[in-house]
Formats: structure tokens, C-alpha cells, sequence
């Protein structure tokens, strides 16, 4: 899938239903029910500048509510905006839930600060109290969302600034939503045998998240690796030792040969148009046709909005790229290590090709040695990585599991504390939960997940529990 389509606004069809019994009521003062809504139309839709909006008209008719389903179909929207304008007849908005394909929607009620009339005595004043009933219209909407057989609603009250920020929310949900629906997964070439809990059934994961698997053969890694040209293998090679200090004990030609290694994923990836590139990087097939596993994360990735993960896992694959999706971030991929419990943090990193690329914190990387397989006897035994200490701050921690045809998505807040590498062969960090560390990890272990996780900076929990709501994946959110 091309950037663009990943780094798009989400696009937001804008449904705004008013009364038919009111449209003509005029005052003298400041015009008809319809030219006050009219205004109340603009200022809803200033307000929601970072959607690309999808906007029929207000809906007073039967035949508006079916234009407005066809035009949200058609034009391909992420996700539909419902908001009653005040009281109204609710036959066009039971016709909208019943006929609507299953689009995600959120239905807003807005609370203003204050009402601007006084009475409603006066024939000015009493078209504005008409104009004013959202509440009204909002609770009789209600019953018929329920009533409907039709899911994906979300339901939400508060302050045009407080809706906003829902809104704003849940579209970045509905766009991972959207996104994972046309994406390719690259799986090299196998499960991983030695994790079987991180399984999760291709057929499943096309037709209730979207990604499309591709299993792309070594045969075709070694040809990607064979037509590097020296120019590109130097290139890269420069770009890597130009940013990062490389340590003394690393030989030269085991560096190339991870450099060739990185960079053929990254071809395979491009040219197979894939989205999510799963790296079977502890299959010995990786090691028999690279001498090595790939240790560099190439900046590609990162420009094309794609991931790549390490050791065939779908589940921490999809975490990942949702999470990347949502944020905007540089994401990381960890397997929390062992509990300090006396500070009430844990250690968590994980070996093989970590997104090291944020231009932030590029003196947190150094090119080491792989000391885990450097007395193996592959080619490139011992071969260097992008060593990377995880960058400080807030971050939101998640994963996407399985469990009999069904998805959990768990989600938490961890610092990664500042520092230099401690741990060899991974990138790593030291993380301090906001919860305390022990139940951090019980409630893990009794929702039932892998070692496999995604962080990002920032807290994006809220949009991974409106994305977990989307989707029908049960959540926890750990806190």
C-alpha cells in the first residue's frame, strides 16, 4: 500500500439530522430554524478540520437519509459522525441504522455552556429553544440503536470541545481500522515452531482484521540479497556508520553482511508491497541463506508507514503496526525480561531489527556485535546490529493475542527510563509501569498473552480501546 493511503486524514462521513416539522419557523430576529442550523452546520464542521469530512446535507427526509448512505459507501468512509440537531421525527434515523452498510459510527450529543434564550414566550426565542432540543433528539435516537440489530456505535456526550477530542480519537481508530482491511502482511516463510502460542489463523485474521498473508520464500530472499549492487550495500553501509558509533570489535566484512541482509528485507518488502513485514529471524533458513540475521531497521518502514518485526509473530506484528498507525510514532518491539522488584520496574527489549531511525535520540544507538550467535558457525557469525537504548518518556505498551477464533487487545502506560545499553545483544530498556509492576504483570498473565509487545511514545490507550471497540476485540486496558 502506498504512504499516502497510511498517512492520509481519516475520512468521516457527517450525519446531521434536524426536524422537517420545524425547517420553515421563522422569526424576525435571526432567521428561520433552517438558516440557524445552517450556522450550527459550519461551526460543527470548523470544528473537525483534521477529518477529511464526507458531507450530504442535513437530513430532514427519508430520501436524505438514503442519499446520505449512499454517499457514505460510495466515497469509502472511514467511519460516519451522527448528531441529532435537535428533537426530530426519528423515521429517517431508523431508516439510516437499518439500510447503512456496517460502517463504524459515533453519535454524539453536545452539551452547551448555556441556553441563548431567556423564555420561550417570544417567537425569536422559541424557535431558538426548538433549535436548542439536541438532548431530546438524542434520547429518543437512543432506543433505536439498541433496538436496531446493528453494531459498531459508539455512543458519547459532552462539550463541542470534549466531543471533538472523541471524534478526533476515535478516527484515528477508524483509519487503523480501515488501513489493516487493504494491508499485506509478509510472513517469512513459516510460523515460528519455537513459539506456537504466538499462532494466530490466517483465515480469521483476513476476514475479521483485514491483512492479507503473503509467505515469502528464502529462495527469494537469497535473490534479493544476490542483486544488491556494491553502491547500494555502500551507500547504506555509510548512511548507518555516518549516524552511529560503531564499536572496535566489530569486523568490517560481518557489518556488510548485515547490511546486505537489511537491506534485501526491506526490497523484499517493497517490492512485494508489504505492509507488515513478519521476520522469521530465529528460522535457520534466515542464517543458511544471510549467514546472519538482519540487525538494522531500514528508514523504508518508517517513510512507507510500514513495520517489520522479528521472530514470526502476526499477533505483535498487527500491535505494531496499529500502533504506528494511530500514533505517527517510531515504534519499538520488547519482550518484558525479568521484575526489579526492589524499584518496581522491569527490564524489556528484544533481539533483531528494532526501528532505531528516530532522529531524536540517534546517540542511543551504537553498531555492537551480536554476542548471542557470535560463536555460532554461520557466515556472518557474530555479525553487528543497531544496538539501541530505547528512547525516555512516557509510552504506551500493547499487544494483540488469539484465543479460539476470538481477539484480546491489553494496553498500559510504561516509562522507559533514561540510560546507556546494559543488556548485549538486545535493544533494550528499563521500564517503570504506572501500575505497580507485579499487578502490571498478574493481570497480564491472567488475561493470557505472549511475551510479544508494541510501544510508542505517548499515551494512546484511548484510541487502542476505541479501536479494540471497532474491531469486537475484548480490551484491557491494565491501569
Amino acid at each position: 500500500m502506498k504512504a499516502s493511503a497510511k498517512i492520509r486524514k481519516p475520512k468521516a462521513g457527517l450525519l446531521l439530522i434536524a426536524s422537517p416539522r420545524f425547517k420553515n419557523l421563522n422569526a424576525p430576529k435571526r432567521g428561520s430554524y433552517h438558516e440557524r442550523k445552517l450556522k450550527a452546520v459550519e461551526d460543527i464542521k470548523a470544528s473537525m478540520d483534521f477529518l477529511d469530512l464526507v458531507y450530504p446535507g442535513i437530513v430532514y427526509e427519508r430520501e436524505d437519509a438514503e442519499k446520505a448512505m449512499d454517499l457514505f459507501y460510495n466515497e469509502k468512509v472511514d467511519f460516519i459522525v451522527a448528531e441529532f440537531l435537535s428533537w426530530s421525527e426519528d423515521f429517517a434515523w431508523i431508516r439510516f441504522l437499518r439500510d447503512c452498510p456496517q460502517i463504524p459510527m459515533i453519535f454524539t450529543n453536545v452539551a452547551k455552556d448555556k441556553m441563548t434564550f431567556e423564555t420561550s414566550i417570544d417567537d425569536d426565542d422559541f424557535v431558538d429553544y426548538l433549535c436548542a432540543g439536541t438532548l431530546v433528539g438524542s434520547l429518543e435516537a437512543s432506543g433505536s440503536i439498541k433496538r436496531v440489530p446493528r453494531g459498531n456505535v459508539k455512543v458519547v456526550m459532552g462539550n463541542r470541545a470534549e466531543i471533538t477530542e472523541e471524534i478526533r480519537s476515535y478516527s484515528r481508530a477508524a483509519l487503523a481500522r480501515a488501513i489493516l482491511r487493504k494491508a499485506n502482511v509478509g510472513l517469512m516463510a513459516n510460523m515460528n515452531e519455537a513459539m506456537w502460542s504466538t499462532y494466530i489463523d490466517n483465515y480469521d485474521l483476513f476476514t475479521k482484521i483485514g491483512p492479507e498473508v503473503h509467505y515469502l520464500p528464502y529462495s527469494d530472499y537469497k535473490e534479493f540479497i544476490d542483486n544488491l549492487t556494491d553502491a547500494e550495500v555502500r551507500e547504506y553501509a555509510d548512511e548507518l556508520t555516518s549516524k552511529y558509533k560503531m564499536e572496535d570489535d566489530v569486523e568490517y566484512d560481518k557489518f556488510i553482511g548485515c547490511v546486505k541482509a537489511s537491506l534485501a528485507l526491506k526490497n523484499m518488502a517493497k517490492e512485494n508491497d508489504i505492509d507488515l513485514m513478519i521476520y522469521n529471524d530465529i528460522d535457520r533458513a534466515t542464517f543458511k541463506v544471510a549467514g546472519c540475521r538482519a540487525g538494522f531497521y531500514h528508514n523504508w518502514f518508517n517513510e512507507n508507514m510500514s513495520i517489520l518485526v522479528p521472530e514470526a509473530d502476526m499477533g505483535a506484528g498487527l500491535a505494531t503496526f496499529v500502533l504506528k498507525v494511530i500514533s505517527g510514532e517510531h515504534v519499538n518491539f520488547i519482550e518484558p525480561f525479568h521484575i526489579e522488584d526492589a524499584y518496581g520496574t522491569f527490564d524489556g527489549g528484544h533481539a533483531g531489527p528494532n526501528d532505531h531511525n528516530d532522529p531524536k535520540w540517534q546517540q542511543n544507538v551504537v553498531i555492537s556485535r551480536d554476542v548471542r550467535f557470535a560463536k555460532t558457525s554461520w557466515k556472518y557469525a557474530g555479525a553487528p546490529f543497531a544496538w539501541y537504548r530505547f528512547s525516555p518518556g512516557l509510552k504506551t505498551m500493547t499487544g494483540i493475542y488469539e484465543e479460539d477464533g476470538k481477539y484480546k487487545m491489553v494496553a498500559t502506560l510504561v516509562e522507559s527510563l533514561p540510560g546507556t545499553q546494559f543488556l548485549a545483544t538486545y535493544s533494550h530498556s528499563e521500564f517503570k509501569p504506572q501500575v505497580p509492576v507485579k499487578k502490571l504483570f498478574e493481570e497480564l498473565l491472567k488475561v493470557g498473552v505472549t511475551q510479544h509487545y508494541a510501544i510508542a511514545d505517548g499515551d494512546w490507550t484511548k484510541e487502542l480501546e476505541n479501536f479494540a471497540e471497532i474491531m469486537g476485540f475484548e480490551f484491557h486496558n491494565i491501569k
